[in-house]
């Protein structure tokens, strides 16, 4: 598990200690941890139970939620070991029949205080594309009472670092304008997705728009982390804006790449989109 990043989030003016951290499941998987200083914690997308207990007991913690943000068994094939060791946990998720161990369905514009205290609330935003009925979580934390609030997107399979999730259950149409939703929230705001593909994706994206030279240096950047075996999430929007092709797709040389990879010529922000996705699935 990689270090601890500390947050801190105020109520009542009084600071309150916010970890999040990455516990590394399978070959490419982050489960989430959030940690609150009274030895509470989240956990999100929890694929494997053995790890995520492993850090619980290591470090004293209770589990009292579970963030869920689509069925496929990398993101829930914990949660069942999970409520055994803690049967009081909160598990909340999308409103789907293959996640039946969700006791809080959630629905766009949900609201949760995960903590029950104000120091980290999360607002539920539907995200479909990847899959029909994928979720994601944004939310805010203060570092210092003296600072503006900062922003957490936990993006699950939908936006990647350098990429997207592919179209597993849901449309072309549907994942674009999850995207340009998540697309509108702050540039600051920390993306915390669950796969370890950024490098892969920032190979795609060289491809796709060899000029670009912010994708380079962030190649350079991301490497040099994995070569120190330290993640390379959280990203940001801002970051992801610059070097994302699929928040990039009408960008001209984007859209060149595009036309020539097929052979035609495709017009207008969908067809580039759906066409980009198709390459990717074959890159």
């Amino acid at each position: 598990m990689a270090q601890m990043t500390p947050f801190m989030a105020t109520n009542n003016e009084t600071m309150i200690m916010i970890s999040i951290s990455p516990i590394e499941i399978f070959s490419d998987n982050y489960v989430w941890l959030i940690v609150h200083q009274n030895n509470t914690a989240c956990v999100v997308d929890p694929g494997d139970a053995a790890p995520v207990q492993q850090v619980l007991q290591a470090q004293g913690l209770t589990l009292t939620a579970i963030l869920i943000t689509h069925h496929h068994w990398d993101h829930t094939g914990g949660i069942d070991d999970l409520v055994k060791s803690y049967p009081d946990v909160c598990i909340y998720g999308p409103n789907s029949e293959k996640i039946p161990q969700i006791t809080h369905a959630q629905k766009s514009s949900d609201n949760i205080d995960i903590f029950g205290d104000s120091s980290l609330c999360l607002e539920v935003i539907e995200v479909p594309g990847h899959t029909s009925e994928h979720i994601a979580y944004y939310g805010h934390y203060q570092t210092d009472p003296n600072k503006d609030r900062e922003a957490v997107l936990f993006s699950g399979d939908t936006l990647f670092a350098g990429g997207c999730g592919r179209l597993l259950g849901g449309t072309a149409e549907q994942l674009l304008s999850s995207l340009k939703t998540l697309a509108k929230l702050p540039g600051d705001t920390r993306v915390y997705c669950t796969h370890e593909y950024t490098l892969a994706n920032l190979e795609f994206a060289a491809t796709v728009e060899p000029n670009n030279t912010h994708i380079t240096q962030r190649i350079a950047a991301e490497s040099q982390k994995r070569k120190n075996a330290k993640p390379t999430l959280p990203s940001s929007l801002e970051l992801e804006q610059r070097t994302n092709p699929f928040l990039r797709c009408i960008q001209p040389e984007i859209s060149q790449s595009i036309n020539k990879h097929w052979g035609q010529s495709w017009q207008g922000e969908q067809e580039l989109f759906t066409a980009l996705r198709r390459w990717k699935d074959n890159f």
